[in-house]
């Protein structure tokens, strides 16, 4: 027995792809006034699938307007991810290697990162990274060190439009106590977190630029409880040689 489709059901699907198709076609930020006009679609409606095509990242929000997100690119995925994973794997292993510890390469996706090539210690205390999801900015070190190569214009629009969660009591996630932050990982260029997004874990990373353009950023995860000063030192010296043999030197 064939079961009957839903017709509201399909009206929010084709109406989801004519919304995606419209903001692609213009080529420029649209408000969903221009949205609802050009489509036909009640305030009401537009006002919830524009939320969660924005929560899903297939559409940025940046006060009244929207652009294509980033997740998107991932509908119609390209060799270059592929590409550069193979090109940074044997720089990850390498560190791994040496300080048995994970370490993973991240690349931006908007206003979060998705890491592309990881590689777990072989230590019964470790931590495994999911290679292929997106997280969060601001709670891992990559993502800060990421943060840390944003231009004013990009900082405003990234504290307008993102909601920053808690993942523990050490996460920062205020703008202020940040900014203080990114400015330290400019002068320094080593980001940190400290049991920021899971407990226990400390981070360290640095980004990675190629032809004056951000490549992405590696960085290693280590257990607390087995962090040293001489650790930490080692694997600032590793990841610094690897952003230089990756990127511009």
């Amino acid at each position: 027995m064939m079961q009957k489709v839903d017709s509201s059901s399909v009206k929010s699907a084709t109406r989801t792809l004519d919304i995606l198709e419209f903001v692609v076609g213009c080529g420029r930020p649209v408000s969903a006034a221009e949205i609802a006009s050009a489509l036909a679609i009640p305030v009401s409606s537009l006002s919830y699938l524009l939320g969660t095509l924005v929560e899903r990242g297939y559409l940025t929000r940046n006060g009244r307007l929207h652009a294509p997100g980033p997740a998107l690119g991932r509908l119609n995925p390209d060799a270059t991810a592929t590409v550069l994973a193979d090109r940074v794997y044997p720089v990850v292993r390498s560190i791994s290697l040496q300080l048995n510890e994970t370490v993973s390469f991240f690349v931006r996706h908007g206003f979060e990162m998705e890491a592309i090539a990881g590689e777990v210690a072989a230590q019964t205390l470790r931590y495994t990274i999911e290679v292929g999801r997106l997280v969060p900015l601001h709670a891992f070190a990559a993502g800060k060190a990421i943060l840390a190569t944003f231009s004013e214009d990009e900082l405003e629009q990234y504290f307008a439009s993102v909601t920053r969660a808690g993942f523990t009591p050490y996460t920062l996630t205020s703008e202020a106590d940040l900014r203080k932050e990114l400015v330290r990982i400019s002068q320094s260029g080593v980001a940190r977190t400290l049991e920021e997004y899971t407990p226990g874990i400390i981070g360290i990373g640095r980004a990675v630029f190629k032809g004056g353009h951000l490549l992405g950023a590696i960085s290693v995860a280590i257990p607390a409880a087995r962090t040293t000063i001489p650790l930490e030192e080692r694997a600032i010296m590793l990841l610094a040689q690897a952003a230089d043999a990756l990127g511009d030197r």
